[in-house]
């Protein structure tokens, strides 16, 4: 004869594990979003953890490509900052093409001239995402600090220099992009405060 404890079915394993998890998640989601609104003491926060990421750096020597590395991704994650989610030279294209192929272009009620309408600033990555993708992209560079098989002998200068090179060359075509198409990416003295006084 089987006893019955009176609880029921007991949860399996897989269970335990799966409801752990999904606790652990909904408290980091937690304290994301008590995060959200202080925006100048995240910055300051990742900057903290890069200061003792490149300290880390600079006092053992080694780990250059893992820097190397790491100083590529927030390039990359920079230009996506500063670009509109809403590119104007691929609209500009997709238009000259469509009119090319023989087709009208298309006749909308809405303003058709740039300077009709206000249309704010758009990023192809949120601040929030920025700053998300950069802290964790850091805290995962400096566990890889940890471990000798990312520290892979490397002539340094070489990357210092390449580096310094390929932050030239796209931030000048970034610029040149923003000039060409009128845009800013940034809304300082531009912040407009709807229902408070002027």
């Amino acid at each position: 004869m089987m006893s019955d404890s009176g609880s029921g079915v007991e949860p399996s394993p897989v269970q335990n594990v799966s409801a752990q998890y999904a606790k652990v998640k909904r408290q980091y989601q937690q304290i994301l979003d008590r995060w959200t609104p202080h925006i100048v003491q995240r910055w300051f926060a990742t900057a903290g953890l890069l200061a003792v990421f490149l300290l880390r750096i600079i006092v053992s020597q080694g780990w250059y490509i893992v820097c190397y590395a790491h100083a590529i991704y927030l390039l990359n994650l920079l230009l996506a900052f500063l670009q509109p989610k809403f590119d104007p030279s691929l609209q500009e294209d997709l238009l000259a093409d469509e009119i090319e192929g023989g087709g009208e272009p298309e006749a909308s009620p809405l303003p058709s001239q740039r300077d009709d309408e206000f249309r704010p600033f758009v990023r192809r990555l949120p601040e929030w995402q920025f700053w998300l993708s950069s802290t964790r992209a850091t805290a995962v560079a400096l566990l890889c600090t940890t471990s000798e098989a990312f520290d892979v002998p490397v002539y340094w200068p070489i990357l210092v220099v390449y580096f310094f090179v390929l932050f030239t060359l796209t931030m000048r075509r970034q610029i040149q992009h923003m000039i060409k198409y009128k845009y800013v990416p940034f809304d300082i003295g531009r912040k407009a405060r709807y229902g408070g006084a002027k």
